[in-house]
């Protein structure tokens, strides 16, 4: 018997777009023979539309942008609860209310198995500063940073400059602390030049984080599983541009990804090493993608960890996986084996004192 799967897609956040691509790839790899698909659409403006069972894989990005039926329908997760739930939900959400934590509270609270990191590590990965606060306890190396929020520097712009100069040497990175996929993310050489960054970041989120500059290579790993967490071999970034930023991710295709990276075995397993614990640290299930700096004397930085990665078959996580031996329909199947399993032991749990 198929199993229903949800898949819910688009959302009310500036990685909109990125979903519905990550959605397009999802659809083309499922085997229909195996799953119903119920497309689950959440449109710029938070509304829930679902769709009909997929009849095949989807072509066209516009194919996925539902419309309102002329009937009037529920246009919000209350209307869902009416009719047949998906068996399992497959999110393929990015950024903010969908790998924050956000919707993950809302699966928890309906009871319905879903793929991918909880509430609490979906909230804790999507922001920088908690994240690293927690790696800070784990004992795991990273950058230097200073963070603050909207408010305070309306109110003491000119001091956090100085508490930024006085911190971190030039260059700085610039990040909103609650965004994935580089959005808002920009370098400064300057004062003048880190005055507009932490503008700019603003925009995105009340909270941002000013990173000290270093001069490294970026390697990435995929951490796959639950209690006992896999890892993949290691892959490396490698843009054209200055820095990994959102238009070399998705837009001008001159990002050459190197998988494996050529590092030596021993920092290979360290980063392993420091990838389950950073898994564990957040209490992580399902998928993480690790990042790391990798030093000329190869001393191994963790960047962050993203709980909800790019997944089309051409992103980071997906390959790194391929090259590991783990094929794209496989993994996605895994993902919807790892959410089933995790459910299934939170159902163990009691809720009175019998």
């Amino acid at each position: 018997m198929k199993k229903r799967l949800g898949l819910v897609y688009g959302g009310k956040s500036a990685e909109h777009e990125v979903s519905l691509s990550t959605a397009r790839a999802v659809t083309q790899a499922l085997d229909l023979n195996k799953y119903e698909v119920l497309p689950i659409y959440i449109t710029m403006q938070g509304e829930w539309l679902k769709g009909a069972p997929l009849q095949g894989p989807v072509d066209e990005i516009e194919t996925l942008r539902l419309k309102k039926a002329g009937a009037p329908e529920p246009d919000h997760i209350e209307g869902f609860l009416a009719g047949d739930m998906p068996d399992v939900i497959l999110p393929l959400l990015h950024g903010t209310n969908g790998e924050d934590g956000t919707v993950q509270g809302l699966f928890e609270v309906l009871n319905i198995p879903y793929a991918g990191n909880g509430v609490l590590a979906s909230s804790a990965g999507m922001d920088k500063v908690v994240m690293k606060q927690l790696f800070a306890q784990a004992g795991l190396a990273q950058v230097e940073y200073v963070h603050f929020i909207r408010s305070a520097w309306q109110d003491n712009s000119e001091v956090l400059l100085d508490q930024a100069e006085k911190t971190l040497p030039y260059p700085m990175f610039v990040k909103p602390a609650n965004l994935g996929s580089s959005v808002g993310i920009s370098k400064a050489d300057d004062r003048d030049s880190l005055k507009k960054a932490i503008e700019l970041a603003l925009k995105f989120d009340r909270k941002i984080i000013v990173e000290k500059g270093i001069t490294a290579r970026e390697i990435e790993m995929a951490v796959l599983g639950n209690d006992h967490p896999e890892v993949s071999i290691a892959g490396e970034i490698r843009p054209v541009a200055e820095f990994y930023d959102y238009e070399a991710k998705y837009q001008d295709q001159s990002t050459e990804l190197s998988i494996p990276a050529e590092i030596p075995e021993s920092v290979a397993e360290h980063m392993k090493d420091m990838a389950i614990r950073a898994f564990k640290v957040l209490d992580c299930a399902g998928l993480v993608r690790a990042d790391f700096f990798v030093t000329a004397d190869n001393e191994v930085l963790i960047n962050e960890v993203n709980t909800l990665p790019g997944f089309t078959p051409t992103s980071m996580f997906p390959l790194l996986w391929q090259k590991s031996g783990l094929a794209y329909p496989d993994l996605i199947n895994r993902l919807i084996e790892l959410a089933i399993e995790r459910h299934a032991e939170k159902q163990q749990l009691h809720y009175t004192m019998d």
